[in-house]
Protein backbone atom coordinates (compact mmCIF):
# COMPACT_ATOMS: atom_id res chain seq x y z
CA UNK A 1 0.00 0.00 0.00
CA UNK A 2 1.21 3.51 -0.73
CA UNK A 3 1.52 6.14 1.56
CA UNK A 4 -0.85 8.97 0.09
CA UNK A 5 1.38 12.48 -1.22
CA UNK A 6 0.78 15.21 1.21
CA UNK A 7 -1.61 18.04 0.76
CA UNK A 8 0.08 22.07 1.69
CA UNK A 9 -2.29 24.58 2.33
CA UNK A 10 -1.53 28.01 0.91
CA UNK A 11 -2.64 31.05 2.31
CA UNK A 12 -2.09 33.97 0.17
CA UNK A 13 -0.40 37.26 2.15
CA UNK A 14 -3.40 39.67 1.00
CA UNK A 15 -6.05 37.04 1.06
CA UNK A 16 -6.08 35.91 5.37
CA UNK A 17 -7.83 33.07 5.99
CA UNK A 18 -9.98 33.55 8.98
CA UNK A 19 -10.30 30.89 11.89
CA UNK A 20 -13.52 30.80 11.86
CA UNK A 21 -13.44 29.37 8.00
CA UNK A 22 -13.97 25.77 7.39
CA UNK A 23 -12.69 25.25 4.36
CA UNK A 24 -9.11 25.96 2.84
CA UNK A 25 -8.66 28.26 -0.12
CA UNK A 26 -6.07 26.86 -1.87
CA UNK A 27 -4.66 23.13 -1.13
CA UNK A 28 -1.37 21.65 -3.10
CA UNK A 29 -1.06 17.88 -4.01
CA UNK A 30 2.35 17.55 -5.50
CA UNK A 31 2.61 19.96 -8.27
CA UNK A 32 -1.66 20.01 -8.78
CA UNK A 33 -3.23 23.10 -7.45
CA UNK A 34 -6.69 23.25 -6.50
CA UNK A 35 -8.90 26.36 -5.62
CA UNK A 36 -12.42 26.49 -3.56
CA UNK A 37 -14.99 29.02 -5.29
CA UNK A 38 -13.53 32.29 -4.67
CA UNK A 39 -15.94 35.18 -5.04
CA UNK A 40 -15.61 39.20 -4.77
CA UNK A 41 -16.42 39.10 -0.69
CA UNK A 42 -19.53 41.74 -0.08
CA UNK A 43 -17.46 42.80 3.18
CA UNK A 44 -15.07 44.69 0.95
CA UNK A 45 -17.38 46.23 -1.45
CA UNK A 46 -20.19 47.90 1.20
CA UNK A 47 -19.82 51.29 -0.21
CA UNK A 48 -21.07 50.45 -3.73
CA UNK A 49 -22.28 46.87 -4.53
CA UNK A 50 -19.75 45.51 -8.05
CA UNK A 51 -21.38 44.34 -11.03
CA UNK A 52 -20.43 41.00 -12.51
CA UNK A 53 -17.99 42.30 -14.42
CA UNK A 54 -16.07 43.90 -11.63
CA UNK A 55 -16.66 41.14 -9.42
CA UNK A 56 -15.05 38.75 -11.64
CA UNK A 57 -11.98 41.15 -11.91
CA UNK A 58 -11.77 40.98 -8.55
CA UNK A 59 -12.07 36.93 -8.41
CA UNK A 60 -9.62 36.64 -11.07
CA UNK A 61 -7.08 38.55 -9.09
CA UNK A 62 -7.34 36.63 -6.14
CA UNK A 63 -6.85 33.75 -8.05
CA UNK A 64 -3.71 34.62 -8.62
CA UNK A 65 -2.52 35.59 -5.55
CA UNK A 66 -3.65 31.74 -4.49
CA UNK A 67 -1.80 30.58 -7.70
CA UNK A 68 1.49 32.61 -7.01
CA UNK A 69 1.42 31.98 -3.24
CA UNK A 70 1.18 28.06 -4.13
CA UNK A 71 4.45 29.18 -6.70
CA UNK A 72 2.82 29.29 -9.87
CA UNK A 73 1.34 31.74 -12.20
CA UNK A 74 -1.67 32.53 -13.94
CA UNK A 75 -0.36 30.68 -17.04
CA UNK A 76 -0.67 27.59 -14.46
CA UNK A 77 -4.39 27.54 -14.47
CA UNK A 78 -5.79 25.15 -16.87
CA UNK A 79 -9.72 25.24 -15.94
CA UNK A 80 -12.59 27.36 -14.78
CA UNK A 81 -15.83 26.97 -13.18
CA UNK A 82 -17.84 29.95 -13.54
CA UNK A 83 -21.21 29.97 -11.39
CA UNK A 84 -23.57 32.56 -12.46
CA UNK A 85 -26.73 34.05 -10.97
CA UNK A 86 -27.73 35.54 -14.18
CA UNK A 87 -26.92 33.44 -17.25
CA UNK A 88 -26.96 37.13 -19.23
CA UNK A 89 -24.27 38.14 -17.34
CA UNK A 90 -22.01 35.71 -19.60
CA UNK A 91 -20.22 38.47 -21.82
CA UNK A 92 -19.41 40.09 -18.90
CA UNK A 93 -17.54 37.25 -17.10
CA UNK A 94 -16.08 36.69 -20.69
CA UNK A 95 -14.81 40.23 -21.18
CA UNK A 96 -12.86 40.13 -17.79
CA UNK A 97 -11.57 36.25 -18.95
CA UNK A 98 -10.32 37.68 -22.05
CA UNK A 99 -8.37 40.53 -20.13
CA UNK A 100 -7.37 37.97 -17.60
CA UNK A 101 -5.98 35.61 -19.67
CA UNK A 102 -4.46 34.64 -23.50
CA UNK A 103 -4.75 32.03 -25.66
CA UNK A 104 -4.83 29.40 -25.13
CA UNK A 105 -7.08 30.31 -22.42
CA UNK A 106 -7.70 27.52 -19.62
CA UNK A 107 -10.95 24.93 -20.01
CA UNK A 108 -14.07 26.43 -18.65
CA UNK A 109 -17.38 25.79 -17.49
CA UNK A 110 -20.22 28.23 -17.08
CA UNK A 111 -23.00 27.04 -15.01
CA UNK A 112 -25.68 28.90 -13.94
CA UNK A 113 -27.22 29.00 -10.36
CA UNK A 114 -30.12 30.26 -8.25
CA UNK A 115 -27.74 31.97 -5.85
CA UNK A 116 -24.60 32.32 -3.95
CA UNK A 117 -23.15 32.74 -0.68
CA UNK A 118 -24.60 36.46 -0.55
CA UNK A 119 -27.37 38.04 -1.89
CA UNK A 120 -24.57 41.03 -3.62
CA UNK A 121 -22.55 37.96 -5.29
CA UNK A 122 -23.76 37.16 -9.08
CA UNK A 123 -20.12 35.34 -9.43
CA UNK A 124 -18.26 32.27 -7.96
CA UNK A 125 -15.08 30.52 -9.84
CA UNK A 126 -13.64 27.51 -8.80
CA UNK A 127 -9.80 27.61 -10.35
CA UNK A 128 -7.25 24.53 -11.38
CA UNK A 129 -3.91 24.42 -11.90
CA UNK A 130 -0.65 22.66 -12.54
CA UNK A 131 2.96 23.57 -11.52
CA UNK A 132 3.61 20.67 -14.15
CA UNK A 133 3.09 23.03 -17.29
CA UNK A 134 1.85 26.26 -18.15
CA UNK A 135 -0.62 26.69 -21.18
CA UNK A 136 1.34 29.46 -23.23
CA UNK A 137 4.61 27.60 -23.06
CA UNK A 138 2.39 24.56 -24.64
CA UNK A 139 1.21 26.79 -27.59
Amino acid sequence: MSTPAPVRRVIAPSLPERDTMTWSNCLVRGNEISLSGVTANPESTVDAPLGTYEQTVVILNKIRALVEAAGGTVENIYKLVIYVTDIKDKDEVGRARKEFFQVPYPCSTLVGVNALVFPSLTVEIDAFASLDYALRASA
